[in-house]
């Protein structure tokens, strides 16, 4: 019996990258043997133990054979004849098939260490095939480790797997979990590059996929390519650490310009309105979570509204908070601002970039919003008992009220009446 750490333990000690978690292999020994020392038994589908001490995992040593499509039709095999290299064989990547010994010797059998020095994502063997989630994982570890490149026969063999079926196999929780982790790591458009070069994007989200190769006005965008736009929007997001609700809402945002009539390029006025259906188509196909869904529908439709803020009326910012539920979930609404900066500020092109320019609307309609809130409700309906159908007129009037006094005070708001329309859904610098 002898045990191993492998995987991505190893390869971030390689690239010298602190290390969360040991993966443990273990060649030589049964269940039973495990057992009896007081391993704790966790695996489903194969052997798997937590050491009674550190309750780090560790699996025997196994192979497996692919029986349906998809990626949990497999059979394992564990046995103590099984080797080590027998089990670096079925691993993804190269950099993740090499496995270090309680003495710190480094077996790499397949060459993971110099595609390490590389930047070279490869496959470690055509196994790497038989499971549709490992192109996911690719592409999250593109957003990981943005250096890396995807080696061509790797992203060839890819291309054969999204034709051969393999991608549309996934269940949509596993899709989204591999999603949400990629968008969370360091520059979540490498991620999209490696899914959309293989062809996987289409089959996945194409309602963002189609977002490639459609103009933008080049006076609000410089990169034109709303693809592109899309991917700096992302990146911003992750520059900024933003939450997981953030990065998505970002994500989806411009996906009615994806629709948008050719005939209308480069303008893409209603483009919001567009957009709030196929947010909800993708978030009902990949079962995306209720927090993610709102705040990606809510920036998808009012994003552009939220760039016009400085326009607006007192009564057609407090239209906008009603619409948003803000005077409930002000957090929300906030996430939706930040959404939205990462909108503004993710377009630059080789000789212009907004990433650094102003963006005072984030500040002033949490100014509003907080002088909105500060509107003692209670008070106008105790006024207003005798006539309780009037108390919601009162408590709006007495917020709009609020709203115009804040924006006076700001000095960067518009001045004259307030009763100008509630908006619209126009292209502008959205």
């Amino acid at each position: 019996m002898k045990t191993y750490v492998v995987g991505g333990a190893v390869r971030d000690e390689l690239l010298g990258l602190p290390v969360k978690d040991h993966d443990h292999v273990v060649v030589g020994a049964t269940p039973e043997e495990m057992v009896k020392q007081g391993f704790r038994p966790v695996g489903k589908d194969f052997p798997v133990f937590l050491h009674p001490k550190t309750q780090e995992e560790y699996a025997l040593a196994r192979t497996e054979r692919k029986t349906a499509p998809g990626y949990k039709g497999f059979v394992f095999h564990t046995s103590p004849d099984v080797t080590l290299e027998d089990d670096l064989v079925r691993r993804d990547l190269t950099i993740n098939a090499m496995a270090r010994d309680e003495d710190g010797a480094i077996t790499d059998p397949f060459n993971g260490r110099q595609d390490i020095a590389n930047r070279i994502f490869r496959h470690v063997s055509d196994a790497f095939a038989e499971d549709p989630v490992r192109i996911l994982r690719v592409a999250r570890f593109a957003a990981r480790f943005p250096e890396f490149r995807v080696a061509p026969e790797t992203n060839l063999l890819m291309q054969h797997m999204v034709e051969q079926g393999e991608v549309d196999a996934l269940v949509p929780e596993r899709v989204w979990q591999e999603l949400a982790r990629g968008l969370m790591e360091q520059k979540p458009s490498r991620m999209l590059e490696v899914l959309r070069r293989c062809g996987a994007l289409a089959r996945i989200i194409p309602e963002l996929d189609r977002l490639w190769g459609v103009p933008q006005p080049e006076k609000w965008h410089p990169e034109v390519d709303t693809g592109i736009h899309m991917q700096q929007v992302i990146d911003y997001a992750a520059s900024q650490d933003f939450e997981l609700p953030v990065r998505f809402a970002a994500l989806m945002h411009d996906l009615g310009k994806g629709i948008t009539p050719e005939h209308k390029w480069p303008a893409h006025h209603g483009h919001e309105g567009l957009g709030v259906d196929l947010v909800n188509e993708v978030c009902k196909r990949l079962k995306v979570p209720t927090e993610c869904r709102d705040l990606a529908v809510m920036t998808a439709r009012d994003h552009g509204n939220v760039s016009r803020a400085l326009e607006l009326r007192a009564r057609t910012v407090v239209t906008l908070f009603e619409r948003c539920d803000a005077f409930r979930k002000p957090a929300r609404f906030s996430q939706m601002l930040m959404a939205s900066e990462c909108d503004a500020r993710g377009r630059e092109s080789a000789d212009v970039s907004f990433r650094e320019a102003p963006y005072p609307q984030r500040p002033y309609l949490e100014n509003a919003l907080a002088a909105a809130r500060a509107v003692n409700a209670g008070e106008i309906a105790q006024r207003t008992a005798d006539r309780p159908e009037r108390i919601p007129e009162m408590v709006r009037a007495a917020r709009v009220r609020a709203v115009k006094a804040a924006i006076a005070a700001s000095g960067i708001g518009p001045d004259g009446a307030d009763d100008a329309d509630d908006g619209d859904d126009g292209d502008g610098a959205a």
